[in-house]
């Protein structure tokens, strides 16, 4: 049976257009899913600030925990791509099917170490009194569906590799719309507040989560989940490959952290609370931007994996050409969107004036450098794609270095508000390093493979 989507041999420019569309489209629907609960808690009658607050506490632990799936889809996919490529299919069953066992094992572990110690976590990230039980609310529901959430995103990732990208977006769909009906339903119609979002959330990635596996399962799928023979030299190789993603993402979360603290620091009793809920909403503001655009460089590690794997190096180049105009294109929207939609955007979530002041202006000054941020996640995500993690690491890890430098250093010398523009700082040092990173070693890789196969 012929894949929708053949990774080796169809025309490069409209294939990388029909898998980066749907992930891209995927991703952007995901963000519905913290969107619209911020959105309707923050409407909450008398309390909607407060937990809004509240539940951005939680985003990055939330996060935290997913990046799990992370960990090891995007460990394992581009691993079964390769294989797919080389002709091993009996390679691509088995890596597919470790990682199935994987995911189930994590997400037990993380139930077990997690609930007992959610609000000691809250109470470190950011939560203050007044917001620690909307945070712990929430938070407990939400971790009760971990099984569901990794599944659904971590076996996404492998849908996507074989070329089903509208069947992945497919799953994340049907997820986000459930959410978006069952939202206000929880909240309001059966008064559960914040609780009511949490539950909305786990029952609609439970049915992601159903229609992956069913996906995977059934008879389209070339590499279907079978009955898996553990072999943990499998299990190394992808939780090596995957320990980049995984890491971007928690480090990440681990700058939202930091920046929740270091705003109730220099907020103080007067502004921290405050400024917490500003940064929630620019934090929503800026998943519009980064799941998309990941979608984009992430959606698209197939057909570098695949064509890698093949030793067809020259579809690779043309591939990451075409995807480098995809994410440079998608950031310079979003940054004339930011500065355009920025109010109605804030609407969303708030009524308060001077929250809404504070959010737009923060919007804006958050997403100065975005343009250069599409490159820097292709170039991090191209070298994941080929296996390439010793150059992929540490360019990450460079950006998020200068973020924190400059998160720590910015406030202290000029006051609470400029902890935004870490972001900005951030997102022009990082880009222009991996720009020369992948101009010195990208040609003599591919040359390498070409001639060698390693």
């Amino acid at each position: 049976m012929r894949r929708k989507n053949d990774l080796g041999r169809d025309p490069i420019g409209p294939l990388v257009l029909r898998i980066a569309l749907p992930s891209m489209l995927a991703q952007f629907v995901s963000v519905l899913y913290s969107i619209v609960d911020r959105m309707y808690i923050g409407h909450i009658p008398g309390v909607g600030d407060l937990a809004l607050a509240g539940v951005g506490v939680c985003g990055p632990v939330v996060t935290m925990i997913g990046s799990v799936a992370s960990l090891v889809g995007m460990g394992g996919a581009p691993l079964m791509s390769i294989k797919m490529g080389e002709g091993d299919t009996a390679g691509a069953r088995k890596i597919l099917a470790n990682c199935f066992v994987l995911i189930c094992v994590f997400a037990l572990v993380l139930m077990a170490v997690v609930i007992p110690l959610r609000q000691p976590m809250l109470l470190f990230f950011g939560a203050s009194a007044s917001t620690l039980p909307y945070a712990d609310t929430y938070f407990l529901y939400y971790v009760t569906g971990t099984v569901f959430a990794l599944l659904a995103t971590g076996m996404n990732s492998f849908v996507t590799a074989q070329g089903f990208a509208r069947k992945a977006m497919a799953s994340v769909l049907l997820g986000a719309v459930m959410n978006i009906v069952l939202d206000p339903v929880f909240i309001f119609a059966l008064d559960m507040g914040v609780a009511g979002a949490a539950i909305a959330t786990v029952i609609s990635q439970a049915a992601s989560c159903a229609y992956a596996l069913c996906f995977l399962l059934g008879k389209r799928a070339q590499i279907r989940i079978e009955r898996p023979h553990l072999d943990f030299a499998v299990i190394r190789r992808v939780l090596l490959l995957g320990f980049t993603p995984f890491s971007i993402i928690a480090v990440d979360n681990a700058m939202i952290i930091a920046m929740n603290a270091v705003l109730q620091r220099y907020g103080g009793a007067a502004e921290g609370d405050l400024m917490v809920t500003v940064a929630t909403i620019v934090q929503s503001f800026m998943l519009v931007v980064t799941m998309p655009l990941g979608g984009i460089s992430g959606g698209t590690q197939p057909i570098l994996s695949f064509n890698y794997g093949a030793r067809q190096v020259d579809r690779v180049v043309r591939a990451q050409r075409h995807i480098f105009l995809w994410c440079l294109g998608f950031t310079a929207l979003m940054f004339v969107l930011a500065r355009l939609a920025g109010p109605l955007f804030v609407q969303l979530f708030t009524t308060d004036p001077l929250v809404a002041e504070k959010s737009v202006w923060a919007i804006r000054v958050c997403t100065l450098a975005l343009i250069p941020l599409g490159l820097q996640y292709e170039i991090v995500d191209g070298f994941t794609a080929i296996g390439q993690v010793r150059y992929a690491w540490p360019l990450s890890f460079w950006r998020k270095a200068v973020y924190f430098a400059a998160l720590f250093i910015l406030p202290a010398v000029w006051g609470v508000e400029a902890t935004f523009y870490a972001e900005a700082i951030s997102d022009v040092i990082g880009p222009l390093t991996s720009i020369a990173v992948h101009a010195l070693v990208m040609k003599k890789l591919m040359a390498r493979r070409a001639m060698t196969g390693v």
